[in-house]
């Protein structure tokens, strides 16, 4: 088993391919944070993939896994939605002849909105997200200095890109886990307001709001990867 980077439709992506004994049983799409730190060679998640006997694809987006606006310094043309919506699908299944719905969707922080993102556009090729530390209400970032000034006008032409915005009551992914550390100051209240919303909409999902690990940043995020791989795992397996 082992990490490597290879080239998607022209794009970076970090790969960890169990190993070539058995057939994988699914793949794991994860989108990285605003630092652009993937989970390659992290032992937490390699060792969960290893164990679940799943592939791991990390697509290196910049600072653009935001939502589905085109962001020009990663691709002038494509939208970072639609790249991972078209081209790493086809991939997987030329690869590995594994397609959709036994790819799982997950991120932390900014990749945890655009897995939300993903996951609430293509419910159906995607059935199953699990968002750690999510930046839901990233309207609040906007003027800060980060790419969302480079992708919308104003806040409020941020948040009406939000995931919270795009969820639809009849078209949703069946399986989703929400994550997020209640010490967190910058995620906490947003992924609240997401499962209220999720709660009063009647969509079902689970979630964890009481672990605990500093707060913020990796030390969290690595805590949940047991949950976060066993709960795809699961996933994938019962959409054979």
């Amino acid at each position: 088993m082992s990490w490597s980077t290879t080239q998607v439709s022209g794009k970076s992506v970090d790969v960890f391919v169990p190993g070539e004994d058995l057939k994988p049983a699914g793949i794991v799409l994860f989108l990285h944070g605003y630092d652009g730190v993937t989970i390659k060679d992290n032992p937490a998640y390699s060792n969960e993939l290893a164990k679940h006997n799943l592939i791991g694809l990390c697509p290196l987006g910049e600072h653009c896994w935001w939502t589905d606006v085109v962001y020009p310094s990663y691709d002038p043309l494509t939208s970072p939605l639609d790249y991972l919506s078209e081209h790493i699908p086809k991939y997987c299944a030329e690869r590995w002849q594994i397609e959709p719905p036994r790819i799982g969707v997950c991120g932390v922080e900014m990749g945890g909105q655009g897995a939300l993102q993903l996951a609430y556009r293509h419910a159906r090729k995607f059935p199953a997200v699990v968002a750690i530390s999510p930046k839901i209400d990233f309207e609040t970032w906007w003027g800060h200095g980060t790419s969302l000034d480079t992708l919308f006008e104003n806040a409020e032409a941020a948040r009406q890109r939000t995931a919270i915005l795009h969820l639809h009551p009849l078209n949703y992914p069946r399986r989703q886990l929400l994550l997020c550390d209640p010490a967190d100051p910058y995620c906490f209240d947003g992924v609240l307001t997401l499962a209220s919303k999720l709660s009063s909409t009647g969509i079902a999902f689970e979630d964890d709001f009481v672990t605990t690990h500093g707060g913020y940043g990796w030390n969290y995020a690595n805590a949940m990867a047991p949950k976060v791989i066993d709960f795809l795992a699961r996933a994938v397996a019962e959409a054979r």
